[in-house]
């Protein structure tokens, strides 16, 4: 039996946060640096929950591939999927506060990643069928060998059990909007449970309005489609009806990171078992937690933090 409860497949570097906020990338003199990457945030956002949780992914063979695979351990997330591409550096991302909800970022991922080599020697197909919950994204079918291994991963896995598509479309990893169409759509067909934000359902399904939207989520065969709508909360939609819950306010220190903390949560909730809306409240809430902190992986919250937030 496989040990592990949630798998996350994707994107994975070492971010570089401005010490100084409000300034340009120009204007800033030191740097802390902190884990990375949807995927890999998804995973500590788990295990910071009490989730056993790995991410399949991997970085080159440098010094920050080294400190990837130490981080994950401190934070209890299981590295042995994260492979090594020799040839290729592990990604680097700069971002500056500016303005600090919705950092500008600066990706260091040229000629690609290593986590867009993923081939099918990589995978643990044992794990990939049986996990309780995997988790895959967007940018994983960007480019090949990356895409076809995540279709073939979905393929195997046969809608089993949670299978999770974060969305996760930015625009610098596609040549243009209709191929982005074309390959988040194609997974659609093949997950149980989708979220994204405005922008990222319209890539996927061709409209913004979260209501028409997550209807047409559904219409592709997704049990629990939820669309993230910023300042207005979130709406959750299930074939039994559809719900807006109202954002958690919060002082903003940095928006990065908020959204992995909320799939985290949403995770946990899924294997919890709770309804729809108990989810998106634990997760909003996760995901405040982390948008009033700096830094992503070392800002995911714990079940007591934000026990004590929804009180």
């Amino acid at each position: 039996m496989v040990n592990l409860e949630v798998l996350t497949v994707g994107r994975v570097g070492v971010d570089l946060y401005p010490e100084q906020s409000g300034v340009p990338l120009s204007g800033v003199r030191t740097f802390a640096k902190s884990l990375g990457g949807t995927a890999t945030n998804v995973a500590v956002a788990a295990a910071r929950l009490g989730r056993r949780s790995a991410v399949l992914t991997k970085v080159g063979r440098d010094g920050f591939g080294e400190y990837v695979r130490e981080a994950l351990r401190g934070f209890g997330v299981d590295p042995s999927h994260v492979g090594t591409e020799p040839d290729l550096l592990t990604p680097v991302v700069f971002c500056a506060l500016d303005p600090p909800a919705d950092p500008p970022l600066l990706f260091y991922r040229l000629p690609t990643a290593p986590d867009l080599r993923v081939r099918p020697e990589d995978v643990p197909w044992d794990v990939v069928r049986e996990v309780p919950l995997l988790w895959v994204t967007g940018t994983g079918v960007s480019a090949e060998p990356a895409r076809e291994t995540q279709r073939e991963m979905l393929l195997r896995r046969g809608r089993r059990g949670h299978t999770v598509l974060d969305l996760d479309y930015r625009p610098m990893f596609w040549p243009d909007v209709e191929t982005a169409r074309r390959e988040i759509g194609w997974m659609l067909d093949h997950v149980t449970v989708a979220v994204g934000n405005r922008a990222e359902v319209e890539v996927a399904v061709g409209v913004a309005d979260p209501e028409e939207a997550a209807g047409r989520l559904l219409d592709r065969g997704v049990e629990l489609a939820l669309v993230k709508k910023g300042g207005d909360g979130v709406l959750v939609a299930t074939r039994e009806g559809s719900w807006t819950v109202p954002p958690r306010p919060v002082d903003v220190v940095c928006g990065l990171g908020a959204g992995d903390a909320f799939g985290g949560a949403l995770a946990h909730g899924l294997l919890c078992g709770w309804d729809p809306v108990r989810i998106a409240r634990y997760a909003n809430a996760a995901g405040a937690l982390v948008a009033g902190r700096l830094a992503c992986a070392d800002a995911m919250p714990t079940l007591d933090e934000i026990e004590e937030f929804l009180s």
